[in-house]
Order: structure tokens, then C-alpha cells, then sequence
């Protein structure tokens, strides 16, 4: 069974107000209370002032929350934390509670499992997914790799019903005894298409064929064919299926600008973008690119940091969190160490690299332009690079001028209010 419906620009993490967003087919919004959702979670959904419910919450929730397995089609940003957060959390609190397993301050075992690709992803689910366990009585833990891993044993010995984990750490704390996954009856893969990118199928299979209860599985990704569908047929019992679709495709709710610039001043028309901008993400191929574009902004006066692979877990916790909170105007990120962020309010995603291919240009330029807001990509190439970034528009379907600039060129300060001519194009 597939289920389609219109929605507007991708939404933010949590839910919404639905009452008036371009291009959604929805007359009124639904309420959580609407969907099946119990009082003590839209209750403290309310408190965060979140008190309708995102186009793929209000179409999945009550088929999750009834025990379907579903398989959910929407993007990175679209509110899918809350549409199997929600569900996870109501019906294990309901096991919970059926099998007396908080007597005496029994310890139960992990009943609700998520996987997600990245640590960064696994806190941002963890950072929405506590309170709202902490209002069901419900223990919830997060591990993921490069992380103190005695700290996350400790808080599995201090009871979990619901653990949000990367496949690698989980698997690692499963082979040393500390984590069973033999009595979850609700797993979500989260993600699951960049669970794939990134070569993490073996893994996942491997954490699914260890599950021994019937189980629910809900599953949430951006494309459901190739490794996702076999994951469907092979794990999922009758899954209905929901897809929310865009009118208007990502690129079309964007402006995108190319920008032809020299080896020597491109530091400083980087540094010219994000002082214009509030919120600057700026991508890079390499990690030791990250680490010297972030010390040359620095340099020309702009506070910036990077998050990689090859820096400390802390640090890359302390960078997202920070810009996150509008404390740091510009992250600098890899290709991998962003995949599956959710960031609101970005304004700007600067590709200071060109991207590989047309698929990367998305998913990085996808980072702006959430929850309706406009959002401007800006992309910078070098003269031998030009011929690449003009096959790069071809294949996502665009074609717009690149257009030589200088870091004192006064159109950097607006690039929103500057619409480039053909006749001011290099090529």
C-alpha cells in the first residue's frame, strides 16, 4: 500500500503548523491528539509549542502507532525524528508498563532500537527523543562510535528502554556483552538510504538478524529502491507505505549563484559571503581542507570551526552545538561528516569545493531552504573547474550564469537582491 501527498518545502526536525504552508494539500491541521498520540507526549510537544503535526508525522503516525510496519518516503529535514519517535515511544512505554518491569526499580530490557547513520544524527534524534521518553517513564541512551565508550556502558547499566545507536558502536557493545537487541519489539532505521551510501548494510543486517521477537520495523529514507527496497522485502511484514512529494523540486526553492573566482582570493570571498550571512555552511571535499579553510577564515577576521572525521567527538559536538545555537556563524564541513544533519535556519550553503556529482550538490545544497525559508547556494570554482560546475547544472536541470568575481566585489553583500545575466557569464 503507498500513500502520497503534497507538501511544501522541507520541514524542520520536530513538527509544525500546517495551517498555511504553499503547495500542501491539507485544508486543516491535524493535532497529535488527532492521530492517536497519548496526552502525557502531546503534552510535552505542547510545552515546546509544536501542536500540529508535519505531512509525513500526520500520515504515518497512527499507522505506527497501530503496530504497522511502515516504510516512509521524505527527506532529510521533513519531521520524520517525531514520526517514529512517537510511536516508538507510546507503544514501549505500553510494554513497559504491561510487563511490570519497573518494580523495585528493575532494570528492563531494550525494547525500542533506532539506527542512524552518523553519531551527529544519533544525538540529534537523542536530543528530541529524551524528553518526550523522560514524560512516558522510559530511559532513553544514544552510543555511537568516537565517543567515551565506558560512559555509554554505564548509562546501559543504568537501564534503556529505547537505544539510539550507530550500527558499529552498537555492534561493538553487543559482541562485549553489554547490549542485547533479543527483546526489542519496535526498530527503527532511520536514514536508510545513507545507511547504504556509506556502506553500513552488512552492519544493519547484521543487528536485524539478532532481533528475535516479532518486531515492528519502521523505516525512514530519502529513496526506497536499490539496498532500501531489499531491506523492505526482506525485514518489513506488509509495510504500508507513505511518500511525501514536492511540487516543486529542492533546487527550484533555492537561488543559486556560480561564482568564477582566483586561487589567491578565494579564502577571501568566502570570508565576504559569511560576514553578510548569519548562518554560513560551507562544504569541502577533504579534511585537511576543513582544518585550513577554517584557520585562513580565522584569519580574515571570521569566526569558524570544522567538523570531520578526524577530530575529537567533543569537538565536533561542541562546533555543531554552537553553531546550531547561532553562537558560531560558519561551520566548515566534509561531505560525510554532515550527512544526516538537520540544521534549521541556515542561510547560506557555500560548495567552496565543487561538489563530485549532481547528487552531492543536492544533499549539501539541502541544507537551506527548510520549513518554506529561501535559501541561497553559492558555488565557487576555480577557471579549471568551470567546465565541471557546467556539467554539474546540466544534471540537476539548471542553467545559470558563472560569473567571475573579486572578494571587494559589493554584489557579494546581497547575493539574494543580485540576479546575474547571461551576459555577464564566463562561459
Amino acid at each position: 500500500m503507498t500513500v502520497d501527498i503534497l507538501a511544501g518545502d522541507d520541514a524542520g526536525v520536530a513538527g509544525g503548523d500546517l495551517s498555511a504552508p504553499a503547495g500542501d494539500v491539507y485544508e486543516t491541521a491535524q493535532t497529535f491528539e488527532s492521530l492517536g498520540v497519548c496526552l502525557e507526549l502531546a503534552k510535552t510537544l505542547a510545552n515546546q509549542g509544536i501542536t500540529t503535526a508535519f505531512p509525513i508525522q500526520a500520515m504515518t503516525i497512527a499507522d505506527a502507532i497501530s503496530g504497522r510496519d511502515v516504510s516512509g518516503k521524505a527527506k532529510t529535514g521533513s519531521g520524520k525524528t517525531l514520526a517514529f519517535g512517537l510511536p516508538l515511544l507510546q507503544r514501549t512505554a505500553a510494554l513497559v508498563a504491561a510487563a511490570g518491569e519497573r518494580r523495585a526499580g528493575a532494570t528492563s530490557p531494550v525494547r525500542g532500537l533506532v539506527l542512524v547513520p552518523t553519531r551527529e544524527l544519533a544525538l540529534q534524534v537523542h536530543e528530541v527523543l529524551a524528553p518526550l521518553a523522560k514524560a512516558v517513564d522510559l530511559r532513553s541512551v544514544a552510543v555511537y562510535g568516537g565517543s567515551d565508550i565506558d560512559r555509554q556502558i554505564k548509562a546501559l547499566r543504568s537501564g534503556a528502554d529505547v537505544v539510539i545507536a550507530t550500527p558499529g558502536r552498537l555492534i561493538d557493545l553487543g559482541e562485549r556483552g553489554f547490549l542485547s537487541v533479543a527483546d526489542v519489539e519496535t526498530v527503527v532505521l532511520d536514514e536508510a538510504d545513507r545507511m547504504a551510501d556509506m556502506g553500513f548494510m552488512p552492519q544493519v543486517e547484521w543487528v536485524l538478524r539478532r532481533v528475535e521477537r516479532p518486531h515492528q520495523t519502521l523505516l525512514f529514507s530519502a529513496t526506497l529502491d536499490g539496498a532500501v527496497d531489499r531491506l523492505i522485502h526482506r525485514y518489513q511484514r506488509d509495510p504500508v507505505r507513505h511518500e511525501v512529494t514536492s511540487p516543486q523540486t529542492t533546487v527550484a526553492a533555492m537561488l543559486h549563484r556560480f561564482l568564477q573566482v582566483h586561487q589567491m582570493d578565494k579564502v577571501k570571498v568566502a570570508a565576504a559571503i559569511a560576514r553578510s550571512y548569519g548562518k554560513t555552511l560551507v562544504f569541502v571535499r577533504t579534511k585537511r581542507g576543513a582544518d585550513r579553510l577554517v584557520e585562513n577564515l580565522r584569519k580574515e577576521g571570521v569566526k569558524a570551526a570544522a567538523i570531520h572525521g578526524d577530530l575529537r567527538q567533543n569537538h565536533r559536538e561542541r562546533a555543531l552545538s554552537q553553531f546550531t545555537a547561532d553562537r558560531l556563524p560558519v561551520l566548515v564541513a566534509t561531505d560525510v561528516a554532515a550527512r544526516g544533519l538537520d540544521i534549521e535556519g541556515v542561510d547560506v550553503v557555500v560548495h567552496y569545493d565543487p561538489p563530485e556529482d549532481h547528487k552531492a550538490y543536492l544533499h549539501r545544497s539541502g541544507r537551506t531552504a527548510r520549513a518554506g525559508q529561501a535559501g541561497i547556494v553559492v558555488t565557487l570554482a576555480l577557471w579549471n573547474q568551470l567546465l565541471e560546475v557546467e556539467a554539474l547544472q546540466r544534471h540537476v536541470g539548471m542553467r545559470e550564469p558563472i560569473v567571475e568575481v573579486f572578494s571587494n566585489d559589493p554584489r557579494l553583500a546581497d547575493l539574494a537582491a543580485w540576479q546575474p545575466t547571461a551576459a555577464e557569464g564566463v562561459l
